[in-house]
């Protein structure tokens, strides 16, 4: 049990360490050596756990993509369709900006040296289509607007966003994920229901503990 436990801390420490130097450095100009250091293991440690690069990015991904399910999961608890959709995006940029595995796996997501590895903006961007669905069907719309038509905005906002977040942190604030949903929310929302969506949503605090970052 001892050494299953170590064996987990060292391959904890191996992914945030990793996380890190992907999020500084990108995939190509990584090292394994850096990484190592970083996490204050040998090379042979490393590759114990990790036989390649690769699958340290990918490991990195894949702890990305279950936080981001948790933060989803978690939005969805507060409010109808909409409020969800408007917390989560005050979620995925809290993450981006202070979790480091979350910020490292949309950093490889748009790595041209990972070729077309774009899995967390697909999951970000099939979850919006699912909730705006949702939302269509509870009648939360306001006439004339459709998810097929809104989804494509919202996801275009929140990865430029993102994109822009990684030069300068001031695009993951809150206040410009506001701004952006008292913009939207209007032309988005059935006027019956419109007053009770809050755009300032808090970024899901009560996630904060388990953030890796």
């Amino acid at each position: 049990m001892v050494k299953q436990e170590r064996a987990a801390r060292t391959r904890r420490a191996l992914v945030l360490a990793a996380a890190e130097v992907f999020a500084s450095e990108g995939f190509a100009l990584a090292s394994l050596s850096a990484i190592s250091r970083r996490a204050g293991v040998s090379n042979g440690a490393l590759h114990f756990h990790f036989e390649n690069k690769k699958a340290l990015a990918d490991a990195v991904q894949q702890e990305a993509a279950a936080s981001m399910a948790r933060m989803t999961d978690l939005a969805e608890t507060a409010g109808d369709a909409l409020q969800a959709l408007v917390n989560a995006t005050h979620g995925l940029m809290g993450r981006i900006a202070d979790d480091t595995v979350v910020r490292a796996g949309f950093t490889l997501c748009a790595d041209p040296s990972r070729g077309r590895d774009g899995e967390l903006r697909r999951q970000w961007q099939e979850w919006i289509e699912a909730t705006l669905a949702r939302a269509e069907r509870e009648g939360l719309l306001a006439e004339g607007a459709s998810s097929e038509r809104l989804a494509p905005t919202v996801v275009a906002a929140t990865v430029g966003f993102e994109v822009l977040g990684s030069r300068d942190p001031q695009w993951l604030s809150e206040g410009k994920t506001a701004s952006f949903w008292e913009l939207v929310l209007p032309q988005m929302a059935a006027r019956a229901g419109a007053s009770t969506i809050l755009p300032a949503a808090a970024a899901l605090p009560e996630e904060a503990a388990e953030q890796p970052g």
